[in-house]
C-alpha cells in the first residue's frame, strides 16, 4: 500500500481549510502539475462525500456511514441514502479516509466496524 504524497495531502488540507483560501484560479501554477491534479481530484471526492454525509445526518439517517478495512488496507465506506434507496459505496486510502474525517460533521457520523 503506497501512502500519499506529502505536496498532495497539503493541497488537499488547504483546499479544505476555509482560512487557506487556496483559490485554483490564482494559485494555478500548483494544480498544474500531476500532483495538483491529483490533490484537486482527492479533494472534490471527499467534498462530495462530506457532502452525502451531511445530507443523511440531515435526514436522520443512523449511522450515516460504515466503514471497514478490507485486506489490502484500503477503508470500505458505504453511505445509506434512503432518499434515493440506494447506497454509495466506495474505497479510500487511509489518508484519504483520514482527510475525511477531519472535515466538518464527518468523524461523529462514520461508525467503524473493524
Amino acid at each position: 500500500m503506497k501512502s500519499m504524497d506529502p505536496f498532495v495531502r497539503r493541497l488537499v488540507e488547504r483546499l479544505h481549510d476555509p482560512r487557506a483560501q487556496l483559490s485554483r484560479n490564482r494559485h494555478f501554477h500548483a494544480f498544474e502539475n500531476p500532483q495538483g491534479r491529483a490533490a484537486l481530484k482527492i479533494s472534490k471526492r471527499l467534498r462530495a462525500l462530506q457532502a452525502d454525509i451531511a445530507r443523511c445526518k440531515a435526514e436522520g439517517s443512523q449511522p450515516v456511514a460504515r466503514t471497514r478495512r478490507d485486506p489490502t488496507g484500503k477503508v470500505r465506506m458505504e453511505i445509506e441514502l434512503k432518499r434515493l434507496h440506494a447506497r454509495r459505496v466506495t474505497q479510500l486510502d487511509p489518508a484519504e479516509f483520514e482527510l475525511l474525517c477531519a472535515l466538518p460533521g464527518v468523524s461523529d457520523a462514520v461508525v467503524r466496524e473493524d
